[in-house]
Protein backbone atom coordinates (compact mmCIF):
# COMPACT_ATOMS: atom_id res chain seq x y z
CA UNK A 1 0.00 0.00 0.00
CA UNK A 2 1.08 3.58 -0.55
CA UNK A 3 2.62 5.01 2.59
CA UNK A 4 0.65 7.92 4.05
CA UNK A 5 2.31 11.26 3.38
CA UNK A 6 3.22 13.71 6.09
CA UNK A 7 2.17 17.16 4.97
CA UNK A 8 4.05 20.19 6.29
CA UNK A 9 1.55 22.62 4.79
CA UNK A 10 -2.14 22.71 4.03
CA UNK A 11 -1.50 23.87 0.46
CA UNK A 12 1.31 23.88 -2.07
CA UNK A 13 0.92 26.32 -4.96
CA UNK A 14 2.89 25.04 -7.96
CA UNK A 15 3.63 27.56 -10.72
CA UNK A 16 5.46 26.40 -13.88
CA UNK A 17 7.21 29.34 -15.53
CA UNK A 18 9.13 29.89 -18.75
CA UNK A 19 10.54 33.34 -19.58
CA UNK A 20 8.13 35.04 -17.18
CA UNK A 21 10.37 37.68 -15.59
CA UNK A 22 8.09 40.57 -16.57
CA UNK A 23 4.84 39.31 -15.02
CA UNK A 24 5.94 36.74 -12.44
CA UNK A 25 6.65 39.37 -9.78
CA UNK A 26 3.13 40.77 -9.91
CA UNK A 27 1.63 37.27 -9.96
CA UNK A 28 3.61 36.13 -6.92
CA UNK A 29 2.62 39.26 -5.04
CA UNK A 30 -1.06 38.51 -5.74
CA UNK A 31 -0.64 34.88 -4.68
CA UNK A 32 1.07 35.91 -1.46
CA UNK A 33 -1.58 38.52 -0.65
CA UNK A 34 -4.37 35.99 -1.18
CA UNK A 35 -2.73 33.35 1.01
CA UNK A 36 -2.13 35.90 3.78
CA UNK A 37 -5.64 37.32 3.53
CA UNK A 38 -7.14 33.84 3.65
CA UNK A 39 -4.82 32.68 6.45
CA UNK A 40 -3.85 29.58 4.47
CA UNK A 41 -0.75 27.73 5.65
CA UNK A 42 0.93 27.34 2.28
CA UNK A 43 4.16 27.13 0.35
CA UNK A 44 4.78 28.44 -3.14
CA UNK A 45 6.90 26.49 -5.61
CA UNK A 46 8.01 28.10 -8.87
CA UNK A 47 9.46 25.70 -11.42
CA UNK A 48 11.60 27.62 -13.92
CA UNK A 49 11.60 25.59 -17.13
CA UNK A 50 15.04 26.58 -18.41
CA UNK A 51 14.20 30.25 -18.94
CA UNK A 52 16.59 32.46 -20.89
CA UNK A 53 15.64 35.52 -18.83
CA UNK A 54 15.68 36.41 -15.13
CA UNK A 55 12.68 34.27 -14.13
CA UNK A 56 14.64 32.40 -11.46
CA UNK A 57 16.08 35.56 -9.91
CA UNK A 58 12.70 37.29 -9.83
CA UNK A 59 11.09 34.27 -8.17
CA UNK A 60 13.88 33.94 -5.62
CA UNK A 61 13.63 37.62 -4.69
CA UNK A 62 9.86 37.41 -4.20
CA UNK A 63 9.94 34.14 -2.26
CA UNK A 64 12.78 35.12 0.06
CA UNK A 65 10.36 36.27 2.76
CA UNK A 66 7.77 33.56 2.17
CA UNK A 67 7.56 29.81 2.58
CA UNK A 68 8.55 28.59 -0.84
CA UNK A 69 11.33 27.73 -3.21
CA UNK A 70 12.41 27.85 -6.82
CA UNK A 71 13.21 24.72 -8.80
CA UNK A 72 15.21 25.35 -11.97
CA UNK A 73 15.31 22.90 -14.87
CA UNK A 74 18.69 22.66 -16.57
CA UNK A 75 16.99 23.19 -19.92
CA UNK A 76 13.53 23.72 -21.36
CA UNK A 77 11.82 20.41 -20.60
CA UNK A 78 8.15 21.32 -21.03
CA UNK A 79 5.19 22.36 -18.89
CA UNK A 80 4.24 18.77 -18.04
CA UNK A 81 7.75 17.98 -16.83
CA UNK A 82 7.79 21.16 -14.73
CA UNK A 83 4.40 20.53 -13.16
CA UNK A 84 5.39 16.95 -12.38
CA UNK A 85 8.61 18.13 -10.75
CA UNK A 86 6.74 20.68 -8.67
CA UNK A 87 4.11 18.23 -7.45
CA UNK A 88 6.74 15.64 -6.53
CA UNK A 89 8.62 18.27 -4.52
CA UNK A 90 5.51 19.71 -2.84
CA UNK A 91 4.92 19.28 0.88
CA UNK A 92 1.28 20.36 1.06
CA UNK A 93 -1.78 18.27 1.81
CA UNK A 94 -3.32 19.83 -1.28
CA UNK A 95 -1.67 21.07 -4.47
CA UNK A 96 -2.94 23.98 -6.54
CA UNK A 97 -1.63 24.23 -10.09
CA UNK A 98 -1.78 27.71 -11.59
CA UNK A 99 -0.20 29.41 -14.57
CA UNK A 100 2.33 32.17 -14.07
CA UNK A 101 0.09 34.72 -15.77
CA UNK A 102 -2.81 34.08 -13.35
CA UNK A 103 -5.33 33.94 -16.18
CA UNK A 104 -7.50 32.33 -13.54
CA UNK A 105 -7.33 34.82 -10.64
CA UNK A 106 -5.80 33.22 -7.58
CA UNK A 107 -9.00 33.98 -5.65
CA UNK A 108 -10.73 31.29 -7.74
CA UNK A 109 -8.94 28.78 -5.51
CA UNK A 110 -11.81 29.28 -3.04
CA UNK A 111 -14.28 27.86 -5.60
CA UNK A 112 -12.18 24.74 -6.16
CA UNK A 113 -11.68 24.27 -2.43
CA UNK A 114 -15.42 24.55 -1.83
CA UNK A 115 -16.13 21.99 -4.57
CA UNK A 116 -13.62 19.57 -3.04
CA UNK A 117 -15.20 19.98 0.37
CA UNK A 118 -18.84 19.87 -0.72
CA UNK A 119 -18.48 16.92 -3.11
CA UNK A 120 -15.69 14.96 -1.41
CA UNK A 121 -13.41 15.20 -4.46
CA UNK A 122 -9.87 14.12 -5.15
CA UNK A 123 -9.42 16.65 -7.96
CA UNK A 124 -11.23 19.86 -8.88
CA UNK A 125 -10.41 21.39 -12.25
CA UNK A 126 -11.15 24.94 -13.26
CA UNK A 127 -13.22 25.14 -16.42
CA UNK A 128 -13.74 27.89 -18.98
CA UNK A 129 -16.33 25.89 -20.92
CA UNK A 130 -19.28 25.56 -18.55
CA UNK A 131 -22.36 27.75 -18.72
CA UNK A 132 -21.53 29.29 -15.35
CA UNK A 133 -17.93 30.10 -16.36
CA UNK A 134 -17.16 33.80 -16.72
CA UNK A 135 -14.71 34.71 -19.47
CA UNK A 136 -13.78 38.35 -18.96
CA UNK A 137 -11.03 38.49 -21.61
CA UNK A 138 -11.27 35.96 -24.43
CA UNK A 139 -8.58 34.34 -26.52
CA UNK A 140 -8.28 35.15 -30.20
CA UNK A 141 -11.08 33.50 -32.18
CA UNK A 142 -8.64 31.16 -33.90
CA UNK A 143 -7.27 29.88 -30.60
CA UNK A 144 -10.82 29.46 -29.25
CA UNK A 145 -11.79 27.39 -32.28
CA UNK A 146 -8.64 25.29 -31.99
CA UNK A 147 -9.28 24.69 -28.31
CA UNK A 148 -12.84 23.48 -28.93
CA UNK A 149 -11.71 21.20 -31.76
CA UNK A 150 -8.92 19.78 -29.62
CA UNK A 151 -11.34 19.11 -26.77
CA UNK A 152 -13.74 17.23 -29.07
CA UNK A 153 -10.86 15.10 -30.34
CA UNK A 154 -9.69 14.38 -26.80
CA UNK A 155 -13.13 13.35 -25.64
CA UNK A 156 -13.46 10.93 -28.55
CA UNK A 157 -10.00 9.48 -28.06
CA UNK A 158 -10.17 9.06 -24.29
CA UNK A 159 -13.83 8.98 -23.31
CA UNK A 160 -13.21 11.80 -20.82
CA UNK A 161 -16.37 13.82 -20.09
CA UNK A 162 -14.65 17.12 -19.32
CA UNK A 163 -15.37 20.19 -21.42
CA UNK A 164 -12.04 21.83 -20.59
CA UNK A 165 -9.02 19.65 -19.91
CA UNK A 166 -6.43 22.33 -20.66
CA UNK A 167 -7.28 24.97 -18.09
CA UNK A 168 -4.12 25.45 -16.03
CA UNK A 169 -5.99 25.84 -12.72
CA UNK A 170 -6.40 22.58 -10.79
CA UNK A 171 -6.64 21.60 -7.12
CA UNK A 172 -5.61 18.08 -6.13
CA UNK A 173 -5.33 15.82 -3.14
CA UNK A 174 -1.59 15.24 -3.27
CA UNK A 175 -1.62 11.92 -1.44
CA UNK A 176 -4.13 10.41 -3.85
CA UNK A 177 -2.64 11.83 -7.05
CA UNK A 178 1.06 11.44 -6.22
CA UNK A 179 1.19 7.77 -7.38
CA UNK A 180 -0.10 8.97 -10.75
CA UNK A 181 2.46 11.76 -11.06
CA UNK A 182 5.20 9.29 -10.25
CA UNK A 183 4.27 7.33 -13.38
CA UNK A 184 3.30 10.12 -15.78
CA UNK A 185 5.48 10.56 -18.87
CA UNK A 186 4.13 13.48 -20.93
CA UNK A 187 6.50 16.42 -20.69
CA UNK A 188 4.59 19.04 -22.63
CA UNK A 189 1.08 20.42 -22.94
CA UNK A 190 -0.90 17.16 -23.09
CA UNK A 191 0.05 16.34 -19.51
CA UNK A 192 -3.38 17.62 -18.38
CA UNK A 193 -5.08 14.94 -20.45
CA UNK A 194 -2.70 12.28 -19.17
CA UNK A 195 -3.43 13.27 -15.57
CA UNK A 196 -7.22 13.32 -15.99
CA UNK A 197 -7.21 10.09 -18.00
CA UNK A 198 -5.32 8.31 -15.22
CA UNK A 199 -7.50 9.86 -12.50
CA UNK A 200 -10.64 8.51 -14.15
CA UNK A 201 -9.14 5.14 -15.00
CA UNK A 202 -7.88 4.58 -11.47
CA UNK A 203 -11.13 5.65 -9.85
CA UNK A 204 -10.35 9.09 -8.43
CA UNK A 205 -13.21 11.57 -8.21
CA UNK A 206 -12.87 14.59 -10.50
CA UNK A 207 -15.23 17.49 -11.09
CA UNK A 208 -15.17 20.55 -13.35
CA UNK A 209 -15.77 23.87 -11.62
CA UNK A 210 -16.73 27.04 -13.49
CA UNK A 211 -14.27 29.86 -12.89
CA UNK A 212 -13.45 33.40 -13.93
CA UNK A 213 -10.91 33.55 -16.75
CA UNK A 214 -8.99 36.50 -18.20
CA UNK A 215 -6.82 35.55 -21.13
CA UNK A 216 -3.29 36.92 -20.95
CA UNK A 217 -1.25 37.46 -24.08
CA UNK A 218 1.97 35.55 -24.55
CA UNK A 219 0.80 31.94 -24.77
CA UNK A 220 3.66 29.46 -25.18
CA UNK A 221 1.41 27.07 -27.16
CA UNK A 222 2.23 27.05 -30.88
CA UNK A 223 -0.88 26.95 -33.04
CA UNK A 224 1.01 24.98 -35.71
CA UNK A 225 3.07 22.27 -34.06
CA UNK A 226 1.68 21.82 -30.55
CA UNK A 227 -1.84 20.54 -31.40
CA UNK A 228 -0.41 17.68 -33.46
CA UNK A 229 2.18 16.89 -30.80
CA UNK A 230 -0.53 16.90 -28.15
CA UNK A 231 -2.72 14.47 -30.09
CA UNK A 232 0.29 12.20 -30.58
CA UNK A 233 0.99 12.30 -26.83
CA UNK A 234 -2.63 11.44 -26.05
CA UNK A 235 -2.46 8.46 -28.40
CA UNK A 236 0.76 7.42 -26.68
CA UNK A 237 -0.93 7.65 -23.25
CA UNK A 238 -3.78 5.39 -24.40
CA UNK A 239 -1.36 2.86 -25.86
CA UNK A 240 0.78 2.84 -22.73
CA UNK A 241 -2.23 2.44 -20.44
CA UNK A 242 -3.63 -0.47 -22.43
CA UNK A 243 -0.29 -2.24 -22.23
CA UNK A 244 -0.07 -1.74 -18.46
CA UNK A 245 2.64 0.88 -18.65
CA UNK A 246 1.10 2.91 -15.84
CA UNK A 247 0.64 -0.05 -13.53
CA UNK A 248 3.08 -0.30 -10.62
CA UNK A 249 5.65 -3.05 -10.83
CA UNK A 250 6.41 -3.50 -7.15
CA UNK A 251 3.81 -1.41 -5.32
CA UNK A 252 0.04 -1.31 -5.06
CA UNK A 253 -2.04 0.43 -7.69
CA UNK A 254 -2.76 4.14 -7.23
CA UNK A 255 -5.38 4.74 -4.56
CA UNK A 256 -8.87 4.89 -5.96
CA UNK A 257 -12.38 4.91 -4.62
CA UNK A 258 -14.19 1.58 -4.26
Amino acid sequence: MTTALRSRFHLSVVIPAYNEEHRLGDSLAKVGAYLDRSAIDAEVLVVDDGSADATTRVAQDLLRLRKGKVLSNDENRGKGYSVRRGVLAAAGRWVLLTDADLSAPIEEHAKLAAAVRDHDLDVAIGSRALEESKIEIRQHAIRQAMGKTFNRCIRRMTGLPFRDTQCGFKLMDRERTLPLFERMIVDRFAFDVELLYLCVRFGLSVREVPIVWRNAEGSKVSMISDPLNMLWDVARVRWRFRRGGYNPETTAAPPGRT
